[in-house]
């Protein structure tokens, strides 16, 4: 099965594959990974399609078994498979084996929600008719999802989609296929109807665009750029399929006058720079009240450049490397663009030089910025923050709404009606007090308004609205006997 694609319950090789290359250490290749072809997508579609109505009926305690086997195993070899994860995805080796874990958490929770499949009913406003309203599979459910979490999202959208009797095609990133394959190895264990679950690894021009557009996929559960997902929207637009994104962010922290300023620079720091700032929940927006505005700069000058950056296998890096060569000069770029914009550079921003040759930068903050500036404007996916000034509560929330994104948002204040008036007013999917953007919860909805999310909600018992149909049924019991 070595870097091969899984498709109607077999292991396949194709003529193209990709090197994959460990980002810690560019002389270290992991391996190489076969790139499906349209022909072998289509493969995997038609076994979906053919596998689907016997998972459907497949009964709700060997569902919930297979599901809580594949958590089970998950977590159990969570340090194994993190290593592996950092190992081509760059970020530190403790996250990495937390990111396994939490996947596995998926499959535990959603096993859970399998047998809490319960539907409802309603009297008629007809006499002698009852009504009995249930969720049924949604179907066949393509599965497109990013590399900076390259197991923790694909398990939230592939748990529920197969907990809710639905078949699955998956197209994972091409930067990080080696955990794909050995995510895709424990569930080709299970005792399931080959082709309710397909692994077709590939470019998105190719994998992803043929799956938009082909016809027998019923729903589309994609994490990406909001370019992409403007693709996938008008390709799958043509078959009516059901589509949930979560596209792009630009999420702001707020620092009050009133902030304890310990946890503010606390929040700000993992916010900004943990996972190498390349996270969909990363607040490279800090939003900052003028009379604490030096004191905040000072501090987290001095914590972000106590952050170690290093080799994401090292025991203590807490700052890893880029994910490529590509990610790397893009970031590079937006350092330029802040001081060109008239931002101040306060500290960071140097490419490293460590003992393994990587994509190492060191976390950089800039002051003096506005949301008129792209830094502001546009997501970074880099380890930079940028520092706007306010004078006022409001003026730093119409800041904060100031995007055509709305992810999640931060505030850090002590005053429960700011906190509060915040919660209420942030245009945003989530809201974060006191705590840092990043970090949310498995078992609540995660999703934004605006430009970040199209569609249903993601996570928690909500996902149900996007994996299953509903159906009302009328039933007349007034025939006599």
């Amino acid at each position: 099965m070595k870097g091969q694609n899984y498709i109607a319950g077999e292991w396949l090789n194709s003529t193209e594959t990709i090197e994959n290359r460990n980002p810690s250490d560019t002389s270290d290749i992991i391996g190489h990974y076969a790139q499906a072809n349209t022909e072998q997508l289509c493969q995997a579609v038609a076994a979906a399609r053919k596998a689907q109505p016997q998972w459907a009926e497949t009964g709700l305690e060997k569902r919930q078994a297979v599901l809580n086997a594949i958590g089970v195993e998950l977590m159990s070899r969570a340090a194994e498979l993190g290593e592996l994860l950092s190992r081509e995805e760059g970020k530190p080796r403790n996250e990495g084996v937390g990111e396994v874990f939490r996947a596995g958490q998926f499959f535990s929770y959603y096993a859970a929600e399998v047998l809490r499949q319960l539907g409802e009913n309603a009297n008629s406003v007809r006499p002698n008719i009852e009504i009995d309203v249930r969720r049924e599979p949604v179907g066949i459910v393509a599965v497109i999802s990013p590399w900076n979490f390259p197991l923790a999202t694909a398990c939230w959208k592939i748990a529920p989609a197969l907990a809710f009797g639905n078949a699955v095609v998956w197209k994972p990133a091409n930067l990080t296929p080696a955990v794909a394959v050995e995510f895709a190895a424990i569930i080709a264990k299970q005792d399931i109807p080959l082709g309710v679950f397909n692994l077709t690894m590939g470019g998105g021009t190719v994998i992803g665009r043929a799956l938009a557009q082909h016809p027998d996929i019923d729903a589309i559960s994609f994490t990406g750029s909001l370019e992409t997902g403007k693709i996938i929207a008008q390709d799958a637009a043509r078959n009516l399929t059901k589509l949930q994104m979560e596209m792009g962010s630009k999420n702001p922290l707020v620092v009050m006058d009133d902030a304890d300023m310990n946890i503010a620079v606390s929040c700000a720091t993992a916010g900004a720079y943990g996972g190498t700032g390349q996270k969909c929940t990363a607040s490279s927006r800090l939003i900052v009240h003028s009379k604490v505005h030096d004191e905040f700069v000072e501090k987290m000058a001095i914590a972000a450049t106590n952050l170690k950056v290093g080799h994401a296998l090292e025991k203590d890096t807490q700052i890893g490397p880029a994910v490529s060569e590509t990610q790397l000069l893009a970031n590079l770029d937006y350092l330029q663009l802040a001081q060109k914009e008239g931002a101040q550079h306060i500290f960071g921003g140097e490419q490293l030089t460590l003992e393994t040759d990587g994509y190492y930068l060191s976390p950089a903050l800039f002051t003096g910025s506005n949301n008129l500036m792209r830094i502001n404007r546009e997501e970074m996916f880099a380890p930079i923050a940028c520092v706007i000034a306010v004078d006022s509560y409001e003026e730093a929330l119409a800041a904060a709404n100031d995007t055509e994104y709305g992810l999640i948002a931060g505030i850090i204040t002590r005053s429960l009606s700011r906190a509060t008036h915040f919660r209420q007013h942030s245009k945003t999917g989530c809201v974060t007090v006191n705590l840092p953007t990043a970090g949310t919860d498995y078992h609540v909805p995660f999703g934004g308004r605006k430009k970040s999310s199209y569609g249903a909600r993601e996570q928690g018992r909500i996902a149900a609205e996007f994996y299953t149909a509903v159906k009302t049924a009328y039933t007349y019991a007034g025939l006599p006997d």
